[in-house]
Formats: structure tokens, C-alpha cells, sequence
């Protein structure tokens, strides 16, 4: 039997600090047939960050401008910046067989299943809201009025968790990778 012609879409979200970058890098140097989508914003890069890997960093004025012109298959507005996901290279990966993986925030997955129904939805959950926040601090990215800011947001989006298809908790590092690569098989064997 052929794998489906048509790649499946995948989104995965979950609070800041959670682990996301991480599982997406071990997931697709693990599983052949599947690409990250590179989302693009407004902020601007961390150190450990480069334009066009990680995000696309572009102004403001130029993210005004690519949605005007219906650039995004979603976009949304977290804290002060914009994030959002070119839709040109998804519908590339996908009419070209390839399984496509987005990261994006729990807002901006509920408005891509509207457009992509057959999308699956993939919460990452930290393994406490304790430990996150000490992930967060760990990272030493942002000050601690924004960590508490994060850990705000946070609290909402784990409430956001019942709306999607799978929930992974990043616990141990190589057993969440193991259940992501699960979650993929099972998608890409289904009828």
C-alpha cells in the first residue's frame, strides 16, 4: 500500500518553557516524511535564535502588511508581538506528501482546525506548573515580571487542553519524543 499522496497537518501548543522547539527538532530529525513549519513574528530573536531556523523576524509594519495580503493561515497577538504561519509552505509540504508540523498557540489551533479539519491537535503539558516556571526561570530570556506574565498565560492555555486530540507531557525528555513519534504513526496508519 502507498502512503496517502496528500501530507496530515499537526499542531502542537503549549504553555512557554514547555519544551515545544525542543521535541519538534528531536521529532523531525527522527521521523522521516515530516517538516516544521517556521512560523514568523515580531520579536525579536533570543541569542541561541537565527532568522529563518527558528522564526522569520520581521517588523511590524511588514507582519501588518502579509496579513493584509492573506499571507497567514493564522496569526495571533501574544503579549506585545505577532505570531503567525505562512501559509504558502504548508500548502507546499502538504500537496507534496509531506506531514507538516506547526507550533503555534492554543488560539491560533482552534482557528487552523477550522480551516483543516482533518488537523490534529497536540497539547504539550508540563509535568507541574511548578516545574514550569522553573523551566522558564532557568532560561534566562526574560525578566521576572515577564516570567510571571508567561506563567499567567500559562495557567489559561492549560485550561485549553481539552480541545485537542492528544496531550503529551514533557516529563522525560526522550519518553515525550517516544509518544510523539507514537501519535504520528498512529495518524499516518489511520483508514
Amino acid at each position: 500500500m502507498q502512503r496517502h499522496k496528500k501530507g496530515r497537518l499537526f499542531v502542537m501548543s503549549g504553555p512557554s518553557g514547555v519544551g515545544k522547539d525542543t521535541l519538534i527538532d528531536l521529532l523531525v530529525t527522527r521521523t522521516p516524511g515530516i517538516m516544521r513549519s517556521v512560523s514568523a513574528t515580531t520579536r525579536k530573536p533570543r541569542a541561541t535564535e537565527s532568522d529563518g531556523r527558528d522564526y522569520h523576524f520581521v517588523s511590524h509594519a511588514a507582519f501588518a502588511r502579509d496579513i493584509g495580503s492573506n499571507l497567514f493561515l493564522e496569526y495571533e497577538k501574544y503579549g506585545d508581538n505577532f505570531y503567525g504561519t505562512p501559509i504558502g509552505p504548508v500548502q507546499e509540504n502538504l500537496d507534496n506528501g509531506n506531514d507538516v508540523i506547526l507550533k503555534i498557540e492554543v488560539k491560533g489551533a482552534l482557528n487552523v482546525r477550522r480551516l483543516f479539519p482533518d488537523v490534529r491537535l497536540i497539547f504539550i503539558a508540563p509535568p507541574s506548573v511548578a516545574e514550569l516556571e522553573r523551566r522558564l526561570r532557568l532560561r534566562n530570556t526574560d525578566t521576572l515580571e515577564a516570567v510571571n506574565v508567561r506563567m499567567e498565560i500559562a495557567q489559561a492555555e492549560l485550561k485549553q487542553a481539552i480541545y485537542y486530540d492528544y496531550i503529551v507531557v514533557n516529563d522525560i525528555l526522550k519518553n515525550a519524543v517516544q509518544r510523539l513519534e507514537c501519535i504520528i504513526t498512529a495518524e499516518r496508519l489511520r483508514v
